[in-house]
């Protein structure tokens, strides 16, 4: 590879990590390059996985995320205003699951405050634990094969397990964004959320805005899947237009 192709491709990430998603006609202006090269490079850039091509564009791919407890010292305020906002909308259900992540502990948290006489099932050693503070709720562990940074059971005995149960909400987390669905940077953790999709009869995503415009290892929905997206910005450009399309709820936190 040329210098000059070298070097291109680092601005091309660089644009991306400063705008998860851009159009080639953006790139080009930036880069002061023809389109048809930008699409060359983007191309060259997805087989190496370091991005994901869009319609007309790219997203920077999401990078392996970091391990659980060091996810738990970031964004939160933003996840304790997510959480906030999410539990009053479970009001009247019996049964939820709960996948697992930083952002769906702090909803649990706040269910274990608001609500009671409620059952949970839960692959989340995490959302297991904060649970068990409010003796009224019910918590049912999916066993599995134990994820010890993420925390929580995967695998297809997660799976299996999950669809003899059905739950009147999801809740669940994800690594990225996208205007063609969430994803997650765990495979397994996906396949465990596509069940969790399939058995609840309305799903919700919470995560704050970081994970905008982004994609990670493995998507797990479809947003026409998804009734309720709960963050604390909303968003803008193609991912806005996707929700829009899909008709998802899109409900804002207020400022922390």
């Amino acid at each position: 590879m040329s210098r000059k192709k070298t070097a291109r491709h680092k601005s091309i990430i660089d644009e991306l990590t400063i705008h998860p998603a851009m159009r080639v006609s953006e790139l080009a202006s930036a880069l002061k390059v023809t389109s048809e090269t930008i699409r060359r490079d983007l191309e060259e850039l997805a087989e190496q996985n370091l991005i994901s091509r869009t319609y007309g564009g790219a997203l920077l791919r999401q990078a392996v995320e970091p391990v659980l407890n060091e996810r738990h010292k970031a964004h939160i305020a933003e996840r304790a205003a997510i959480g906030k906002k999410a539990a009053p909308l479970l009001k009247g259900s019996k049964v939820l699951m709960i996948g697992s992540g930083v952002t769906t502990v702090e909803v649990a948290k706040r269910i274990a405050y608001e609500m009671s006489n409620i059952t949970v099932i839960t692959h989340s050693f995490g959302v297991a634990t904060v649970l068990s503070f409010n003796p009224t709720i019910k918590v049912i562990m999916a066993p599995g094969v134990y994820h010890a940074e993420e925390g929580a059971t995967h695998g297809s005995m997660t799976c299996q397990f999950l669809s003899n149960y059905t739950a009147d909400w999801a809740i669940l987390g994800a690594s990225g964004l996208a205007p063609t669905g969430p994803s997650d940077a765990l495979a397994d953790a996906a396949d465990v959320y596509q069940q969790m999709i399939r058995q609840c009869t309305r799903n919700m995503i919470v995560a704050d805005q970081s994970k905008f415009d982004r994609m990670a290892t493995a998507r797990y929905a479809k947003w026409n899947e998804i009734d309720h997206l709960i963050t604390d910005k909303k968003p803008s450009g193609p991912l806005k237009k996707a929700l829009s399309s899909d008709e998802v709820q899109i409900v804002e936190t207020p400022s922390p």
